[in-house]
């Protein structure tokens, strides 16, 4: 037995898509199955996991762009996975990248449809060649799994996939990593590789305008810093990504810019220690396919507030306290209440911290290679 697994549209593993392939990776175990790699040549050395079992990677497609990729997997992936002999094929991140078909039974993971949500202003940016043929494609999967059941949902109602081979495969946490660490009264702590001082409140997650709405998270601090007169910093932690420059544009013109700081690409291994020193995480965006970010903050014993918006009740339930993302009043609201509220803070951490035992990388990795085992011995 054969399985290919496409590398491309994973950022090279420091994405979150790439930590959830790596995740996938690292928990494949030994069996009659044989696993290939294949992806982009700078790909060759970013999953260093699947090389201690000596998987093999195979770099294709020479140019880098997104344009240029979507046409190598409609055009040249047939051939290629007909000259491996794969039984199947996994996809990763199928909601970037997918061929038009395939000569092998196909399974594909779905984080989002973010590039389907909202209108042409707000929804993230797929580019139009993958945006036209991206439903066709879903269609064609022989096994589709969501990552939660609101994309299901969206996977039923907006790409029209049957209902019948959609799989929920919720993503999980590394508790290992994501765990309640000694809080010390340091103002400030050193983080490879920054120093940050606190108390400060967090969110991780790509500078993406608008979907991410990190800019109603920067009206929200100023009115908390109004009203609580508090001494809190807003950290952003994240790479650039689609309409960054308009985040950036609002902190540095914000009231608070002195008290705002972008930190850019974060470090995966540093993130634990940037969770756990936090005194909340807000996640202020208009959608969300799962709510990596709302998970890995309870497991860190770090109370949640979050937006009233796409997978994040789904995956946060009653652990976190809500808002109008629209509203950034009403996210200074919940702002407030967790810095000041220390009984509502304390339920929200310990409601969390069972809520993200709820989540694990070793039951999702069981469940997807179950799934894609089971369509490569069809």
């Amino acid at each position: 037995m054969k399985i290919g697994i496409d590398t491309f549209a994973c950022n090279a593993g420091i994405s979150g898509v790439g930590v959830y392939l790596k995740q996938i990776l690292k928990r494949i175990p030994p069996s009659g199955a044989l696993y290939e790699l294949f992806g982009w040549e700078f790909d060759r050395y970013a999953y260093g996991e699947a090389s201690e079992k000596d998987m093999n990677f195979v770099a294709r497609c020479r140019f880098n762009g997104r344009t240029a990729n979507s046409l190598w997997h409609m055009v040249r992936y047939k051939e290629f996975a007909l000259s491996r002999c794969y039984n199947a094929c996994f996809f990763p991140a199928a909601h970037r990248r997918l061929p038009s078909g395939s000569p092998c039974p196909t399974i594909g993971t779905i984080h989002d449809m973010a590039a389907y949500w909202g209108t042409s202003k707000t929804r993230a940016h797929l580019g139009a060649v993958l945006r036209l043929m991206l439903p066709d494609s879903l269609r064609k999967l022989d096994r589709v799994i969501a990552v939660s059941s609101w994309v299901r949902q969206e996977l039923i109602e907006v790409a029209h996939v049957r209902e019948s081979r959609i799989d929920v495969v919720p993503n999980g946490v590394d508790l290992d990593a994501f765990k309640v660490h000694p809080h010390y009264d340091d103002r400030e702590i050193l983080i490879k590789p920054f120093g940050f001082k606190r108390p400060y409140i967090l969110y991780a997650g790509r500078l993406n305008h608008p979907i991410k709405n990190h800019t109603g998270l920067i009206k929200a601090f100023e009115i908390f810093k109004e009203r609580t007169k508090f001494p809190h910093r807003l950290v952003l932690a994240g790479s650039d990504d689609n309409g960054s420059d308009k985040i950036k544009q609002t902190a540095l013109s914000s009231c608070c810019r002195t008290d705002i700081f972008l930190t850019g690409p974060f470090p995966s291994d540093s993130l634990p220690d940037l969770y756990s020193n936090a005194d909340m995480v807000v996640i202020p965006s208009f959608y969300e396919g799962f709510g990596q970010s709302a998970i890995e903050a309870m497991a860190a014993g770090i109370p949640v507030a979050c937006a009233r918006a796409a997978s994040l009740p789904e995956t946060a339930e009653h652990a976190a306290l809500y808002f109008d993302p629209h509203d950034p009043e009403d996210m200074a609201d919940r702002m407030v209440t967790l810095a000041t509220n220390h009984e509502i803070a304390g339920q929200c951490r310990q409601a969390g911290i069972l809520r993200a035992k709820d989540f694990s990388w070793d039951l999702c990795a069981a469940r997807t290679l179950r799934i894609i085992q089971d369509m490569a011995s069809q």
